[in-house]
């Protein structure tokens, strides 16, 4: 069995996600990485600094908004994506199918507990209602769908209070693909989104796949940005269960390979090693496709960072990379009104190191203008823990 090494795999993510040599555009790097995330807003496009030359907020949401090439959308773990669109039939079939039934069962069982006897009526007269309302081809918030639509704003029972329905009726449609975010309604940012239906910001709605069809792509996708990877990384980044995995696998005819920490996967055509890059500094964002790629994570993370650089769920904050591992954070000084970024990385990791970290640090800096990035997924060490 083909033996892959802990450093071959940093070759290999080094060399195909974009951070030793750029990608061209913006569709060629949202392509490359599968997807990228977008809880945070701001995170599409620091994950598209970090990976395209000259890359501007305009640039990318003109491809967002206007060019409409990638589309936000709702899907693996119940999370929001940035897709190339020639994925969203894929994921409309398998990951986001899944969470929309998710999303189903949870708003039934809220609609059940505030009083609502019939709740899949009620969820079927509402969805129609709001889909009248988007058919004019006009974006709106939430909160301007909910003076149309006032059953949005009914309340359902969250923790000791109450909470408006109307955010997880637009969750369940963006997981069936049925409504988009089209334009930002705030700042870059953050995530102020407008809704529209699918039709109108895609001229048609995207036709799901077949599920063992879907979940098929969406593996062949992975594996050819995150592969080498074990069984239990795509389970974890699909949020699905381990028999459409297998499934998948066996579809793609994936070939097991032997890691440093067990069995992975690679496509039948990517057995080869990759050449060898020169030493490389990047500093990647909070929930940044690359750190969230795989779940196991110790061939790019010493174990004794993890408490340090990502929550209990997994979640990564800001990271500074050298050479394929990741050696500290970055953040930005909350005391600068200039707001420059700053870096609490090992002091073992050298001078060279220390100098293209810096380099890297000066150039966000220069490209965030003074802009001031917040961040719901603050790792502990952007919150002021510092590195043993």
């Amino acid at each position: 069995m083909l033996h892959i090494t802990d450093a071959d795999r940093r070759r290999r993510l080094a060399t195909r996600h974009g951070l030793v040599r750029r990608f061209d555009s913006i569709e060629d790097a949202v392509r490359g990485m599968t997807v990228l995330h977008a809880t945070e807003a701001a995170t599409v496009h620091l994950s598209l600094w970090a990976r395209v030359a000259g890359v501007t907020v305009d640039a990318v949401d003109r491809a967002l908004y206007d060019e409409r090439s990638v589309v936000k959308q709702l899907a693996m773990r119940r999370t929001l994506f940035v897709f190339p669109r020639d994925l969203l039939p894929a994921a409309l079939g398998s990951a986001a199918r899944r969470v929309a039934g998710q999303q189903r069962g949870q708003l039934t069982k809220d609609l059940i507990a505030s009083g609502i006897t019939k709740p899949e009526e009620w969820i079927a007269e509402t969805v129609s209602k709001v889909q009248k309302v988007l058919a004019d081809g006009t974006a709106r918030t939430t909160s301007e769908l909910r003076g149309e639509v006032p059953e949005l704003g009914w309340m359902r029972p969250s923790g000791p209070g109450e909470l408006p329905v109307g955010p997880v009726v637009m969750a369940l449609l963006s997981a069936e693909g049925r409504v988009l975010r089209g334009v930002n309604a705030g700042h870059w940012r953050l995530n102020k989104p407008a809704w529209t239906s699918a039709e109108h910001w895609l001229g048609s709605v995207p036709e799901p796949l077949e599920e063992p069809a879907a979940y098929a792509e969406l593996v062949r996708r992975w594996l050819r940005t995150f592969g080498p990877g074990t069984e239990a990384d795509i389970v974890w980044w699909l949020g699905a269960t381990k028999t459409s995995v297998r499934r998948a696998l066996a579809d793609v005819e994936a070939v097991e390979v032997e890691l440093d920490q067990g069995a992975g996967w690679v496509l039948p055509d990517d057995t080869e090693s990759p050449d060898d890059v020169e030493p490389w500094a990047a500093l990647l964002p909070t929930l940044d496709p690359t750190v969230m790629g795989w779940k196991e994570r110790d061939f790019y993370l010493d174990p004794t960072d993890k408490p340090f650089l990502f929550d209990t769920n997994g979640n990564a904050g800001n990271t500074a990379w050298w050479d394929g591992r990741i050696v500290g954070c970055w953040l930005q000084d909350d005391k600068d009104p200039a707001a420059p970024v700053r870096l609490v990385i090992h002091d073992d990791v050298g001078k060279v190191a220390h100098a293209a970290l810096e380099a890297e640090a000066e150039r966000l800096t220069e490209w965030l203008d003074g802009v001031r990035i917040t961040n719901v997924y603050a790792s502990p060490q952007m919150r002021g823990l510092r590195l043993p």
